[in-house]
Parts: C-alpha cells; structure tokens; sequence
C-alpha cells in the first residue's frame, strides 16, 4: 500500500520483479534472432523487428491473461499477480515497436499519412481471406495504450476501482482482436502452421484455466448454509476455519469472509476496495486483514484500512452456539466497529 502516488514505488519485489521482465524479454529476442538468422537468413532486419517484437508481445499477453486464474487457483502464483501491471506496461511496449516498425514497413512510402493508409490501403473489408488485419492489429495496439496509460494508482483511485477494473477488462477484447490479427496475417501472407498452432495452444490454455478457476469459485457460491428462526445464518463450525485465515461463504448476493485470529472470530466483505482482490483468500498480518493480490489491509474488527488509509468495507455481526457459527446477513455500513466473538 502507498498513501502518495508516485510514478513508482519501488521496493525490492518491484525491482527483482522488472529485472526478471526485462531478461525474458531480452533472452526472447537474442533466441528469435538467432533462430531467425540460422533458419532464414535472408530476412530483412525490419522484418526480424517486426516479428520479434509481435510474437513476445503475444506471448507475453498469454502470460498475462493466465496469471489471474492461476493465482487463484495456487497461492504460489500470487507473487506474479502483485506486479502484473508492470508486466502489462512491458507488453505494450514490445506491442508498440512492432506496430511503429510495421507502419514504417509497409505505410510510409506513399504520400498518404501512415495511419489514414493502415486503414484505407485495403478496404476489403468484406472479405473473409482478405480482410484487412492490420486494422484489427491496430485497434487492439490502441487498447493497449488505454490500458498501460492508466495502469497506475492515481486512475484506479479517481476513476474509482470498479470503473477502472471495468475499463481493464478490455484486455480481452484486445486480446480476440489480436487473435483475429494473427490469424488472418499467418493466413494471408504465411503458409507455415507454427503461428497458428501456438495461438491456439495459448487459447486453449486461457480458456481451460479460466473455466478450472470458474469452477473453483461457484462452489464458494453452493456452500449451503441454514437460517435460524432470528433469520441469522449458521454457516460452519469454528473449527472448520485455520487460525489467521478465513472461509469464505455467499450471505445473500455478497461474498464474506469470515476471519479467525487471536481466539477470536470476525466477518467482512469480502472485496477489496483496491482491485476487488478476494480479501478471505488472504491471511492476517499483524493483526490485519492482507488482501493477497496486492497487499492492502484492513481491521478485521471494523473493516478499516489503518490509519493514515482509508479504504473501508462491509462488516457482519457474527454469534457461536455450541461451537457453530452463525452470521447476520444484514451488514454493517462500511467500517463499522463489531466486537469480536471469542471462540
């Protein structure tokens, strides 16, 4: 969590991580032009940049698009996910050079502007084999500015988080226009099938783990739980929760965690206000509430960040019966304090 916004707030993750970013990315390139050199060394240098660049950009999309399902399904991954926009920012960057490198290619030696002859040099657009790609590559390259431009914290917290991760979810609109870029431009002008065999390995593998970590999360939504005649509702025994973590149950249409800490047991809402990271996946960390994604805590007695924050969520009134417990699925406004039941 940082209080001011800076461009970056660097600490030593954040460092180890972009180093990590930027070897990949260099290693990549050295193997592809490598490759390249031996296998086709009759390729232009321009081409080599363009098909260097496009096919990281692409693969490092598909890294980015299977770090959510697989955090959510092994807690290992969550390293990866804290720093994901960073990753995010790199990919457009290697997206950048091969869009800037294809319109210097094949737009620029006419006399009419570059970008305007992206989108007129070919105006097939009704035709399935010969459709214009680059327009598709385009869009999606433009998607990829909106996203990286306002990845930092100033536009999630002023936009507010649910705009901004709304705005972000455009990420897989990008990524069917890319699909749909690579496909036509391995058809068009490629007779080799490695391209279009990889992309659909990669869409394969986005797919599976994303219906895998669906599925993961709809049996969160079928836990059961019984009402009591005061209308509360009894939802598992206290033993059934591992000290300084949580389980996790649907009360109503909202998700709540249920903490235990310190013998004492306490219920919240369970999205973070951040990034709408899954709090109850998270653990107590001196004496709060970590949200696993990206660090951001709470009280668990009153759902408020730590002063000097001031993010706050839903709390719940909780009660142990013969070592049951029952939830009130009215909640609390946001920050409210509730005492703690003791178990």
């Amino acid at each position: 969590m940082g209080l001011d916004y800076t461009l970056v707030l660097w600490n030593k993750h954040k460092k180890t991580y972009d180093k990590i970013i930027g070897f990949g990315m260099l290693l990549y390139l050295l193997v592809f032009i490598i490759l390249t050199l031996v296998l086709n060394p009759e390729t232009t240098a321009e081409t080599m940049i363009i098909r260097a660049f496009g096919s990281l950009a692409v693969l490092m999309l598909h890294i980015i698009l299977i770090i959510g399902p697989l955090s959510r399904l092994n807690p290992q991954f969550l390293p990866i996910l804290y720093n994901r926009r960073h990753l995010g920012v790199s990919m457009f960057l290697a997206a950048l050079v091969h869009g800037v490198f294809s319109i210097i290619q094949f737009h620029t030696l006419g006399n009419v502007n570059p970008i305007y002859a992206v989108f007129t040099s070919n105006m097939d657009y009704g035709s399935l084999t010969n459709f214009p790609f680059q327009v598709l590559g385009f869009l999606a390259l433009l998607i990829l500015f909106f996203m990286a431009s306002t990845s930092h914290d100033f536009f999630l917290k002023n936009l507010s988080p649910k705009i901004w991760k709304g705005l972000h979810m455009m990420v897989y609109l990008a990524y069917a226009l890319i699909i749909m870029h690579v496909f036509l431009g391995a058809f068009q002008q490629e007779t080799s099938p490695f391209t279009i065999g990889i992309m659909v390995i990669g869409f394969m593998l986005i797919t599976s783990l994303h219906l895998i970590s669906a599925l993961k999360e709809s049996k969160i939504d079928g836990l059961k739980s019984e009402k009591a005649d005061d209308g509360w509702l009894k939802v598992c025994g206290a033993d059934e929760i591992p000290n300084d973590r949580a389980k996790i149950f649907t009360v109503g249409k909202e998700r709540v965690a249920i903490f235990k800490y310190d013998g004492k047991l306490s219920a919240i809402h369970n999205v973070c206000k951040h990034q709408g990271g899954p709090l109850g996946e998270g653990k107590i960390v001196d004496g709060c509430i970590t949200c696993p994604w990206h660090g951001y805590q709470y009280l668990p007695q009153n759902g408020q960040s730590p002063p000097p924050f001031t993010e706050k969520v839903v709390t719940y009134g909780l009660r142990l019966d013969e070592g049951m417990i029952y939830i009130n699925p009215d909640g609390f406004e946001e920050g409210t304090e509730v005492e703690p039941v003791k178990c």
